[in-house]
């Protein structure tokens, strides 16, 4: 850690040094002294490219400075030698970034406003990113929410997986089965080109964007690993798998899981908010099918990753991918009756 934070010119008797966060990809430290900062070790293991990662910032970045200067984005401190990661020992990449007073984040959203100021948020960025050339950047993680790619995974999963994995998980393969109909409304839509390619977020939870404390509305977007080209479907399509249920996918008692509607349409008018004007009709037509998508592929991830003996997921306890893969098909099954 000393030697990670003299990269930066800092130094750990200078700053009292606390592990933050509710991810599981990234370590994240919060660096508190005269000035604070925030730390983050990347996973290389999943952005086997991090590289990339910080193409596509410095992309990003110089490109709103020059057309949008007043935009927040919240780009990474440099090195003292002009690097924008520091590598340690093993290989991990390290960033420094400056922490945000009057700042807060929610893990999940309590009312209209929270929902309607969130979307406004993801939506100004792909909105202010509308006319740069999508093809400077590359994927951080390829085919991340490619749904035909994600079904095909589950499918090769469900090959490999032992009997005694498959016969617990029945009626989860079952229920995602039954939705394979979505992949095929999925090809249909891309091969259709109705949507465009734009520079989206891609991991569009709520706690990926900091709120000001006094006027609790969107102060930047965080979290920035994902951005890379994709379509509006993926961010619109997390915020409501993620903000439409009072309760979160680890929820183990599904009767839980509601479709709140004000949340909903909350939702959808902050981010045409910003994005009407933006979207052609053809993109709006999709707006539907956005949340039903993006909660099929976590289903499917997450049900694949038990299959293959989780290993990719975080868990704490052996069944908790499957109960996660449940927990979005019974959301899944709500959105398929309300939207």
């Amino acid at each position: 850690m000393n030697a990670i934070l003299a990269s930066f010119g800092l130094t750990s008797s200078n700053h009292i040094i606390e592990s933050i966060g509710t991810g599981h990809i990234h370590q994240t430290f919060f660096l508190k002294g005269d000035k604070n900062f925030i730390l983050q070790r990347v996973n290389k293991l999943v952005f086997t490219k991090p590289e990339v990662i910080a193409q596509n910032l410095r992309i990003a970045s110089d490109y709103l400075k020059l057309h949008f200067p007043e935009y927040r984005f919240l780009s990474p401190i440099k090195t003292t030698d002009e690097q924008e990661m520091v590598y340690d020992a093993e290989g991990f990449p390290w960033r420094l970034f400056p922490y945000m007073d009057g700042t807060t984040t929610l893990n999940e959203v309590n009312n209209e406003a929270q929902a309607y100021n969130g979307a406004k948020g993801f939506a100004e960025l792909t909105k202010n990113l509308r006319s740069i050339d999508t093809s400077l950047f590359e994927p951080t993680i390829e085919k991340f929410h490619d749904l035909n790619w994600r079904y095909f995974q589950f499918q090769m999963a469900l090959k490999k997986a032992s009997s005694e994995a498959k016969k617990a998980a029945k009626e989860a393969i079952e229920s995602a089965n039954s939705f394979a109909y979505l992949v095929d409304q999925y090809n249909m839509l891309i091969n259709s080109n109705a949507l465009q390619i734009r520079i989206t977020h891609n991991d569009t939870k709520i706690n990926n964007i900091l709120f000001s404390s006094a006027t609790q509305e969107s102060f930047c977007v965080i979290d920035l690993d994902t951005l890379m080209p994709g379509y509006f479907i993926y961010d619109l399509g997390d915020l409501v798998r993620t903000v439409v249920s009072p309760v979160s996918e680890e929820e183990k008692d599904f009767s839980k899981i509601t479709f709140r509607r004000s949340i909903y349409n909350a939702l959808i008018e902050g981010y045409l908010s910003e994005m009407d004007s933006v979207l052609s009709e053809k993109e709006k037509e999709a707006i539907p099918f956005a949340g039903l998508m993006m909660t099929y592929i976590m289903a499917l991830r997450f049900l694949a990753d038990y299959l293959n003996g989780n290993v990719y997921y975080h868990i704490v306890y052996p069944e908790q991918n499957l109960v996660r893969a449940e927990n979005q098909l019974n959301l899944l099954t709500i959105l398929s009756k309300e939207l």
